[in-house]
């Protein structure tokens, strides 16, 4: 029975469990929230503050079989924190609310992935990032904090591929664009959309799950496209 680790429970992340679940997988959920009532779910309610320790039950999990961990933690917008059209818009404190959640978050998980593994032991750990994140890529400007955020967090996930590899771990780690969502953190930004482009949760967790599939070495540490094409840092 394949292992499936969700990492946070917001629109993708949920419906990722759900796609899981519908394909016999033993899913667990990693979040802040408090668990719903789901029997099938094996949760793990987890603050920031447990991350400062290891997890006593992570691995035990990853000790299981051969796991698939999916990390959908991030923020664009939460009240009056907006997305900045201008430099003129930012704040330092909006910016490190944007870093704590996209890049911190992440990479302290990161950190306790990587002190339960064992070398031998042929994982996977996809961390959604975007594509704005993208350097070479950046052609609209704007949205300083979310790209500045996500190009961090996809340097974050290169210098720990390259980690895991030099130290002889078979394990395999990505970031992944997920593509444009309906959910609550595209909200306000579909208008405009493309036909096409906008998709639900669950075609984005089945997208998801075919790039996680075909995963291979050769694209450890990469940034890739919900399509499993490989976009440039």
């Amino acid at each position: 029975m394949q292992q499936v680790l969700i990492i946070g429970y917001g629109g993708i992340g949920a419906a990722l469990a759900a796609h899981y679940q519908q394909q016999g997988a033993e899913v667990t959920v990693a979040s802040r929230q408090s668990p719903p009532a789901d029997p099938q779910l094996q949760w793990q309610q987890v603050d920031e503050q447990q991350l400062a320790q290891p997890l006593p039950w992570l691995p035990a999990l990853l000790q299981q079989a051969p796991t698939l961990v999916i990390c959908t933690i991030g923020l664009l917008h939460d009240g009056a924190l907006q997305p900045e059209k201008s430099i003129r818009q930012l704040q330092a404190q909006q910016l490190a609310q944007v870093l704590h959640h996209n890049v911190t978050l992440p990479l302290l998980w990161l950190q306790q992935f990587a002190a339960s593994i064992e070398r031998s032991q042929p994982h996977k750990f996809l961390v959604l990032s975007a594509k704005v994140g993208s350097i070479a890529d950046n052609q609209l400007g704007g949205w300083y904090s979310y790209r500045a955020s996500k190009a961090a967090l996809n340097m974050a996930v290169k210098t720990c591929a390259i980690e895991l590899k030099r130290s002889g771990f078979r394990s395999l780690l990505v970031a992944v664009h997920p593509g444009t969502t309906d959910s609550n953190l595209s909200k306000p930004f579909q208008r405009g959309l493309a036909d096409g482009q906008l998709q639900t949760p669950a075609q984005t967790a089945a997208r998801l799950a075919n790039v996680a599939a075909q995963l291979i070495p050769a694209q450890h540490g990469a940034l890739l496209n919900w399509d499993g094409q490989v976009l440039p840092y």
